[in-house]
């Protein structure tokens, strides 16, 4: 928890947009696995198979996850507290119906602007891990500049039926993941980033399954012919990795802030990806919108120091 503690604020910043970096490779490998086997649902099974036994290498090597865990035990968190996971695996679900329909530049924009305005509530209530934060207008010009960056980056990009219940669904989907970032970040302030973590992946998974079932997807497994190429088993790895940080960027910015410099990673992360061989190249859109994304976390950073958190 020490590194929560202490982490300066530039260096949250550079941490959580690596995280979005990874996030946008993460992203491309669970997709190219589902289109290969047919199934977007086991893209993010696998993601989640590659988390769930990295976590438990986690318990077997590393003595402050068992001790966090014990810790957990004994600190009588509320039981909703443990629920992050449920809605990380919700998200999922629902996007794999999602983005077919309104297409990845619509369901961005609606999950941004979700995850911009549950950043702002859930930073002015005690669920935030960093304090309570006033909801200032840098805040709200941060967030709203964050939502119009990724409407920029989206320029170009095929658009589907604009079915409204989908469209509020996305938004949903980004309010819940800023939900998820908060319920996680509470575990951590009390055991460390790696408990938290491996409560977030144990409960995902554990709704992943029963949803996986239902849908087919299980019944598939036993007849997928499973694609060479050892990068598209690196989600859960990645995931593992981007949740620590996730955790570490909260506490050090809270909720906002942390959204905003998650998704300057991830449209840097899509620009890079983009100029791989094979890859559309280059787009100026993605770029000015990454950039704007990184404006959008100074400007919103001015509240942390001129409106201190409310008590």
């Amino acid at each position: 928890m020490s590194l929560v503690k202490v982490l300066p604020g530039w260096a949250a910043i550079g941490l959580t947009v690596l995280a979005g970096v990874g996030s946008a490779a993460q992203g491309l490998a669970n997709a190219e696995i589902g289109e290969r086997t047919g199934s977007p649902i086991i893209g993010a099974l696998v993601n989640n198979a590659g988390g769930v036994a990295l976590v438990l290498l986690g318990l077997l090597a590393l003595p402050s996850m068992r001790a966090g865990l014990r810790v957990l035990r004994g600190s009588r968190l509320p039981w909703w507290t443990y629920l992050g996971g449920l809605c990380g695996a919700f998200f999922i679900v629902a996007a794999t119906y999602v983005i077919p329909v309104l297409g990845v530049a619509v369901y961005t924009i609606a999950q941004v602007a979700g995850n911009s305005g549950g950043g702002l509530l859930v930073d002015r209530t005690r669920l935030a891990p960093a304090g309570r934060m006033r909801l200032t207008r840098p805040r709200v010009a941060g967030a709203l500049l964050g939502v119009a960056a990724v409407a920029l980056a989206q320029l170009g990009r095929p658009v589907g039926d604009l079915a409204l219940g989908l469209l509020l669904l996305g938004v949903v989907c980004g309010i819940l993941v800023a939900v998820q970032g908060a319920l996680n970040g509470r575990i951590s302030t009390v055991a460390n980033p790696a408990t938290a973590t491996a409560v977030n992946f144990a409960v995902s998974s554990a709704a992943m399954l029963p949803a996986a079932a239902v849908i087919g997807a299980l019944a598939q497994l036993g007849t997928v012919d499973w694609p060479s190429g050892w990068y598209l088993y690196t989600g859960g790895l990645l995931g593992v990795t981007i949740t620590v940080a996730l955790l570490v960027g909260i506490r050090s910015m809270g909720l906002l802030r942390t959204g905003l410099a998650l998704v300057a990673g991830q449209l840097g992360g899509a620009l890079l990806l983009d100029l791989r061989p094979g890859g559309p190249g280059a787009s100026l859109p993605v770029l000015v919108g990454a950039l704007l994304t990184l404006l959008a976390v100074l400007v919103s950073g001015r509240a942390a120091r001129g409106a201190p958190a409310a008590t």
